[in-house]
């Protein structure tokens, strides 16, 4: 992330590394616009996952967030079933 205060985000470079580790085709191209949004996205999930971790470590009487913590909170961020949850286009969406 960039800098340390409130305006700090992902660079671009590195969104558009993760994102293309997940393409099928090398030749997939993402505008700049999508890194942008993507890298908000990552920004407020971080953000998002750091507050969650603090509120839990203070719930435990903890003065650390560690791996522990983030890992009790984390379900919550990315759903019920985790990261294998798959997607599915509402009806009537192409």
């Amino acid at each position: 992330m960039e800098g340390a205060g409130a305006g700090a985000g992902f660079r671009k470079e590195l969104v558009s590394r993760l994102l293309h580790l997940h393409f099928k085709d090398d030749k997939t191209k993402v505008s700049g616009d999508a890194l942008q949004l993507m890298a908000e996205l990552l920004k407020i999930f971080v953000v998002e996952a750091a507050v969650r971790g603090v509120r839990q470590a203070q719930a435990e009487d903890t003065l650390r967030v560690d791996v522990d913590q983030l890992e009790k909170v984390l379900p919550q961020l990315v759903g019920e079933r985790g990261l294998r949850r798959q997607w599915r286009c509402p009806a009537g969406w192409p």
